[in-house]
């Protein structure tokens, strides 16, 4: 499949733009025809379009559309019953659980990779190598804005010169976790920063300049390896780079994480939503997660069997318990 394309496409991703895929690995199925849609995180984004455009291969009357809006607009959007699928790069929260149930919304949770969320410079940055989280923090607080504003205050022998930010905008998953992670609370940021829900930007302003720092799902960090360069992570055992083996281990902590789709439980008994979703957790697409082509960690065949069947029994609800840490563990129950 051809991701960077997929990537360049407008903000809304429609299958017809992808094009030029490896040969599906199934005949197309008879009669299936209809739309499919999906908007939300754009850390997700990546492997649901890829789902989207290997299944228009073998279903071409099927017209699936991946937005980005971010994981909160994404749930804004599914819960008023205007989309089918929500990509999400954090569990649902319970005041958008309220809502999706004051709209008549039920929802199938469902796990379907790994990722680690990676803080990036410019490959001609050479004295950032690895940052803790205490080093991270004093860059990221709230407290930091108009105040932490060179590197030399984040470590003496870091150059005296100014700092570039750049981030996930507040709508998005990716920005909840990063800020919870770092900063003890979600949503608690420092404000002076270029704020975007598109990666790409922050992959262009980080790799085109020396001072900038920024952090985004691992997926574009593979995918553009020539324009910027992970910073190692010390979560307290030692400084850890991102790789699919680490995020996978978890060893790449407390950034590695899981992302999850969520599937409106009307919107699953139309056959085209339901053909998609049972592709996108089935053995002939999910090894292509952990490849470079889509860049992130797929995991246990003996989870995705267990998802695919909460899916196809239709199990409704979420396993995730707010303040609790959530284990995917959990659907294997």
């Amino acid at each position: 499949m051809k991701r960077v394309a997929l990537l360049l496409c407008a903000t809304t991703f429609l299958v017809a733009c992808g094009g030029g895929s490896a040969p599906a690995t199934e005949a197309p199925a008879a009669g299936i025809s209809g739309d499919v849609l999906v908007d939300g995180s754009s850390t997700v984004f990546p492997i649901t379009a890829a789902a989207a455009e290997e299944f228009s291969l073998m279903n071409p009357d099927v017209r699936a559309s991946v937005g980005v809006s971010g994981t909160g607009g994404g749930f804004k959007k599914f819960c008023a019953g205007e989309t089918d699928i929500a990509n999400a790069s954090r569990p649902i929260k319970q005041s958008e659980i309220d809502i999706c149930a004051q709209n008549g919304v039920e929802f199938i949770e469902l796990p379907v990779a790994y990722d680690g969320l990676s803080v990036i410079v410019s490959p001609t940055n050479d004295f950032v190598q690895c940052l803790t989280i205490d080093e991270l923090r004093t860059i990221w607080a709230p407290e930091a804005q108009a105040t932490v504003t060179n590197w030399n205050q984040v470590r003496a022998d870091f150059p005296d010169h100014a700092m570039v930010l750049l981030g996930a905008g507040t709508d998005s998953g990716t920005f909840e976790y990063f800020t919870e992670t770092v900063n003890g609370e979600a949503g608690a940021s420092r404000g002076d920063y270029l704020a975007t829900e598109d990666d790409n930007v922050t992959i262009t302003g980080v790799g085109g300049d020396t001072y900038a720092l920024g952090y985004l799902g691992y997926a574009y960090v593979i995918e553009n390896q020539d324009k910027v360069k992970p910073v190692a992570i010390d979560g307290g055992k030692g400084c850890v780079d991102p790789s699919f083996e680490t995020i996978a281990d978890g060893s790449y902590a407390p950034f590695s994480r899981p992302l999850f789709i969520y599937v409106n439980a009307k919107s699953a008994t139309r056959p085209e939503v339901k053909a998609f979703v049972e592709y996108y957790l089935s053995a002939d697409f999910t090894p292509l997660i952990q490849t470079p082509q889509v860049g992130y960690v797929a995991l246990s065949e003996e989870l995705y069997a267990a998802i695919a069947n909460r899916f196809a029994t239709g199990v409704t609800g979420t396993l995730h318990q707010e303040g609790q840490k959530l284990t995917l563990d959990q659907y294997l129950k």
